[in-house]
């Protein structure tokens, strides 16, 4: 079965050349565009995409609004958003992610890091692009967790704080089955309850609510 793929971008080039590369991809499938973040929610909704290619600045409703009304707290029915822009700031990315994207790009990504990310995020692995990790990490270093926050990690059992913890720590699946003697299917199915129980939709989410939170200190040891 194949990805259902909307891109939302006000330049019409650039959403002709994302065409192109996705549709030599057999697994993936490019059921609609938009030209602003209105028309992307309206067309990701109708089409039943199951993710978004949304760029950020666009007339009517800018991404960061599409991206929350189609994927943020509190929607019934969320869509991933894979955030695509030419601008790498540092309140793009945490914009983006704060308002429910599952992963964030730039623009000039190369194309199969584009495609990998599609299938990374419509197979509930978010991403965050190379180019940005660096410096995100370097703002978790910087930020004071917040205590008030912590309570929030109360709705996890004692087995879901250790596989938080481990995502946190960047660990995949296979990894954190292994250092927790338990089967990879375990594994995703306890992220998926995190992800529930915490109103997350991303893994990327559940990485910065650990930092946010103080259950992860930056600098923490990430050895497997």
């Amino acid at each position: 079965m194949s990805i259902r793929i909307v891109i939302a971008d006000d330049q019409a080039v650039v959403r002709s050349g994302f065409r192109a590369i996705l549709e030599d991809e057999p697994d993936l499938e490019v059921v609609g565009d938009a030209e602003d973040g209105l028309a992307a929610v309206q067309v990701a909704r109708s089409r039943s995409a199951d993710v978004v290619l949304m760029d950020i600045r666009m007339p009517r409703l800018d991404g960061l609004e599409a991206t929350r009304r189609l994927a943020g707290p509190g929607v019934e029915h969320p869509i991933d958003v894979i955030v695509v822009t030419t601008f790498d700031l540092d309140d793009y990315v945490f914009g983006a992610l704060r308002a429910g994207a599952a992963g964030f790009l730039l623009k000039d990504a190369a194309p199969d890091t584009l495609t990998a990310a599609i299938r990374a995020v419509a197979n509930g692995h978010g991403l965050i692009a190379p180019e940005v990790t660096r410096r995100l990490i370097a703002r978790f270093a910087a930020a004071t967790p917040d205590p008030a926050r912590r309570h929030e990690l109360e709705r996890l059992s004692e087995r879901e704080r250790e596989v938080l913890l481990e995502v946190a720590h960047g660990r995949s699946n296979g990894q954190i089955a292994r250092r927790l003697f338990i089967e990879e299917a375990t594994v995703k199915s306890h992220v998926s309850s995190i992800l529930l129980k915490l109103g997350l939709h991303s893994r990327v989410q559940a990485v910065i609510l650990a930092y946010e939170t103080g259950l992860v200190s930056p600098g923490a040891a990430t050895a497997t």
